[in-house]
């Protein structure tokens, strides 16, 4: 684009949930009689690891029942042609943004499909169950934990994405509600830059008023119909 100008793009649950991704969440919030929250801390992984690697383990095999959706491709012919500055920030754990193409990309949340060592720090990519494994590179067991940042511990890439953002000339943010912070305040930040930005999501949420602009509708399409209008202007 020939003012190459600086793009900073946030995704959340809301981009993956067209591909049919399950959210573990029953009635009332609940997986198996547990809060979400209750098998995604530390302090849970201390108290009952067989609980919070099976809760990971159904996600895990869950994942492999799914493909990107088109809101996925289109940010990847986003990326490809994008000739400025590019960062893709995702608070999602799966590996859809991947499967679709993109490479521009950072895991705020870390990954789903990666494993770490609590006692020797070894990690690596991992696609298996993690119940009742031992690890790698030490043999401990249970040791292994997936590589994803729970509740009570620091998101990844915090410095990269503050710099993203101090540079940027549009921001958008996409299926997500902004609520869950340090992402939530992407839009203020971006703003302060003096960033363009946009929020593209199924409805409006309470963090609409501080956009500029609106897309309203299922990410498929909207994502796709917002991405032809930036490549068309190349």
């Amino acid at each position: 684009m020939a003012d190459r100008p600086a793009l900073v793009i946030l995704t959340g649950a809301g981009i993956s949930a067209e591909s049919g991704l399950p959210t573990f969440r029953g009635a009332g919030g609940l997986w198996e009689g547990h809060r979400v929250e209750e098998v995604a801390t530390p302090g849970a992984f201390a108290r009952d690891p067989e609980l919070v690697l099976r809760f990971y383990d159904a996600r895990r095999r869950a994942l492999s029942t799914v493909e990107p959706n088109p809101a996925h491709h289109a940010l990847a012919r986003l990326e490809a042609v994008w000739d400025g500055p590019f960062l893709l920030v995702t608070q999602n754990v799966d590996d859809l943004h991947e499967r679709a193409g993109s490479k521009r990309l950072l895991h705020v949340h870390g990954e789903l499909l990666r494993a770490r060592c609590t006692i020797c720090g070894w990690a690596d990519r991992w696609t298996g169950d993690l119940l009742g494994v031992a690890c790698p590179s030490c043999g401990r067991r249970p040791a292994l934990r997936p590589d994803v940042v729970w509740f009570e511990e620091v998101p990844i890439g915090l410095e990269r994405i503050e710099a993203a953002l101090a540079r940027c000339t549009l921001f958008a943010a996409i299926g997500t509600s902004g609520q869950v912070w340090p992402a939530a305040g992407f839009v203020d930040r971006a703003r302060r830059a003096g960033a363009h930005t946009v929020e593209l999501n199924l409805e409006p949420t309470d963090a609409s008023d501080r956009f500029h602009e609106h897309r309203f509708g299922p990410a498929s399409r909207v994502v796709a119909a917002w991405v032809e209008e930036l490549t068309a202007r190349r």
